[in-house]
């Protein structure tokens, strides 16, 4: 293989990546009362889930080691990318430079770039994918580097969650001032902002609504969509992501649908019956 591709575990990989031997996924780990979880292939969404709900402590995400990416960056492949959530929601960007810094002083042959995917989830699935489908069109690596960055410029992210508590704990609801009426239950409507932090963008009173309220926003922000693939994760809510994916299509087009179940990372952020949708 020339080349392979990083993603960290906030990234879902489909079934087809794994097997592809391209794609490796980088584990964070989540840390809530005495469990220490890593997010890999041992991670049970539904136990999570459980632990979560009756702790009272936030859970808290720790972000791979430069140490661990230093790991993945041996091997004979001549090009190493690597895909990580935004660098404003986790230092795993970060560690995932420093190790490039520090691999670099020790070899220094090959091509390593970091992508910061400005989103997190499946945005960083589809980012992952478009490497592939780069190097597959044969483009030179700073070419390569520049088409990918582009594509990230152009993607948005959107989001609607049953439960806020984990991100405005763990401080990534910073600036954001949320009507967030449970009496009324009222539902935000999030979405990434340019410098992939998070920002309002509506709200619907109910899930339903607020659904519908994101899929409006969605659409006259599509360009191209006949060539677009559109990623939806969802925790623990394959019927919610099913209705998304019907009320989309009905308004557009889109070359490919993806619909993935949340990893732990994503799990953590997005809590039970979250919606994450990127295109």
């Amino acid at each position: 293989m020339e080349y392979k591709v990083l993603v960290d575990s906030c990234g879902e990989l489909t079934e087809e990546m794994k097997e592809s031997g391209i794609f490796t996924s980088v584990p964070l780990s989540i840390l809530v009362e005495n469990y220490h979880i890593v997010d890999d292939e041992s991670f049970n969404q539904g136990e999570f889930i459980k632990i979560a709900k009756e702790s009272k402590e936030c859970p808290r995400s720790a972000c791979p080691s430069p140490e661990q990416y230093m790991d993945l960056f041996k091997g004979e492949e001549k090009r190493v990318y690597v895909v990580t959530l935004s660098s404003n929601l986790s230092g795993s960007y970060n560690s995932a430079n420093l190790a490039k810094q520090m691999y670099e002083e020790e070899d220094g042959e090959k091509e390593i770039h970091i992508f910061d995917s400005n989103s997190a989830s499946v945005g960083e699935t589809l980012i992952a994918l478009k490497i592939r489908e780069c190097e597959e069109r044969g483009l030179d690596f700073a070419a390569l580097v520049e088409a990918v960055e582009s594509y990230i410029e152009e993607q948005h992210t959107y989001f609607v969650l049953e439960d806020l508590d984990t991100l405005r704990k763990n401080g990534r609801l910073t600036g954001i001032k949320l009507l967030v009426a449970s009496a009324l239950n009222i539902k935000p409507i999030l979405g990434s902002t340019p410098e992939g932090t998070i920002q309002q963008l509506g709200q619907g009173r109910g899930i339903n609504k607020a659904l519908q309220g994101m899929v409006k926003k969605i659409i006259p922000e599509i360009k191209n969509s006949s060539s677009k693939i559109l990623a939806i994760s969802h925790c623990n809510c394959k019927e919610r992501a099913l209705q998304v994916k019907e009320m989309i299509l009905k308004l557009t087009k889109v070359k490919e649908v993806i619909i993935l179940d949340t990893r732990g990372i994503s799990t953590m952020y997005a809590s039970n019956g979250g919606i994450i949708v990127v295109i």
